[in-house]
């Protein structure tokens, strides 16, 4: 038995939020993909929460229309959305057992009482806490507790389910459990999801697509990868990490920076109109929207922190006829000085000077482990390591 006809998908169109002069939501134009899960991250205070409470009918919106499966919700009230929200606070009944708490919407519903105690302990049991529902919130660990609000929502079989912060209460141990508990379930029912979080590596591995709200817009909606190494803005870089931002002008195949001269990015033409290829000879999707047409022009070059690679000084003086042609193409190589290094387990960070501006390289603690402090290097930048966006408004 189903209460649904099958995953719809979500789509919002301008939708702006004001509270007096303030603005929370900024015309966001959002399609959340139906049957797969759709991560909303960004930073505290963007307009991830208010957006939910717009999705789930809780905050009426100031402009814009929130479709779902083809209808016009956004005057409806919440209850005949088809929409569930989860919030990071499970907010179970206090005086209810878990298995009264994860039946109480169907009970609102008018589901016979049998038939509504069999479906919420067959739910209990899916989430993990089969024979426990006759504890009392108060009885139950935190995990334990956000399972419950989990079955209680997945029990009403919504058409789209909303995650607010469902992990950020946990300890780190409880959340890789939990979220591939969700995964797991959303995977069964291909359930239209979305999730909102502020962790941006929780982002990137929880969802099938990634959208990336920041001061109230959207900045950003597509493939994890995708926004990963091909973010659209500068923010958007940032904001994700793992890369360095540096000012830049492209000029012919290469990109002038404060710190020297790098090639031009995988796939975006060169002078001749040929795109680089990548490192097995494949070219790779298209750059971010103005990159293409950005030369002559000041732009922002994103560098991935992660295919940056180090070493020693001594080692890019050979140039010799057997030498790799990554150490004779002195167009990716850069003078440095190691600053600090820090060794954080599998990985290191090593942060390296040149010509007066820091670069961070992050590689398994295994490749960088030679370089300390003060130690001269040089540092290979490739084009893959390379993307280009246009210059922010502030430049």
């Amino acid at each position: 038995m189903t209460d649904r006809d099958g995953p719809a998908p979500l789509h919002l169109r301008g939708v702006t939020k004001r509270y007096g002069e303030v603005v929370a939501l900024d015309g966001v134009d959002l399609e959340v993909a139906p049957g797969l899960i759709t991560t909303l991250v960004g930073p505290s205070g963007c307009g991830k929460s208010t957006l939910l409470g717009v999705v789930a009918g809780l905050t009426a919106p100031t402009a814009g229309r929130v479709h779902l499966g083809g209808r016009d919700v956004t005057e409806l009230p919440a209850e005949r959305r088809g929409v569930v929200l989860v919030f990071q606070e499970h907010r179970l009944f206090p005086f209810l057992t878990a298995l009264e708490d994860v039946a109480f919407g169907l009970r609102m519903r008018g589901v016979p009482r049998r038939e509504r105690e069999r479906r919420a302990a067959t739910m209990l049991e899916r989430v993990g806490l089969g024979g426990l529902g006759s504890r009392r919130p108060a009885e139950l660990s935190g995990g334990q507790r956000q399972r419950v609000a989990l079955a209680r929502a997945l029990v009403l079989d919504p058409q789209v389910l909303l995650l607010d912060e469902p992990l950020a209460s946990l300890d780190p141990h409880l959340r890789d459990g939990l979220r591939e508990l969700v995964v797991e379930l959303q995977r069964e029912r291909a359930l239209t999801t979305l999730v909102v979080t502020h962790d941006r590596e929780e982002a990137v591995v929880f969802g099938d697509r990634l959208a990336v709200l920041l001061d109230g817009r959207l900045h950003q909606h597509a493939e994890p990868r995708d926004v990963v190494e091909r973010p659209a803005t500068g923010e958007v870089a940032r904001f994700i990490g793992a890369t360095e931002v540096l000012p830049g002008r492209r000029t012919g195949d290469r990109v002038t920076t404060p710190v020297g001269p790098l090639p031009l990015p995988v796939g975006v033409p060169g002078p001749g109109g040929r795109a680089a290829a990548g490192a097995e000879g494949a070219e790779m999707a298209e750059p971010a929207k103005g990159a293409e047409g950005a030369g002559g022009a000041d732009v922002e070059v994103v560098l991935r922190r992660d295919r940056l690679r180090l070493r020693a000084a001594e080692a890019a003086t050979d140039s010799g006829p057997g030498a790799p042609d990554d150490v004779r193409s002195e167009r990716c190589l850069l003078a440095g000085r190691v600053a600090a290094a820090r060794y954080l387990g599998t990985r290191t960070r090593v942060t390296v000077t040149i010509d007066g501006h820091e670069l961070t390289v992050e590689a398994p603690s295994a490749e960088l482990a030679a370089f300390g402090a003060g130690a001269a290097v040089t540092l290979k930048v490739p084009a893959e390591a390379v993307w280009l966006v246009p210059a922010g408004p502030s430049r």
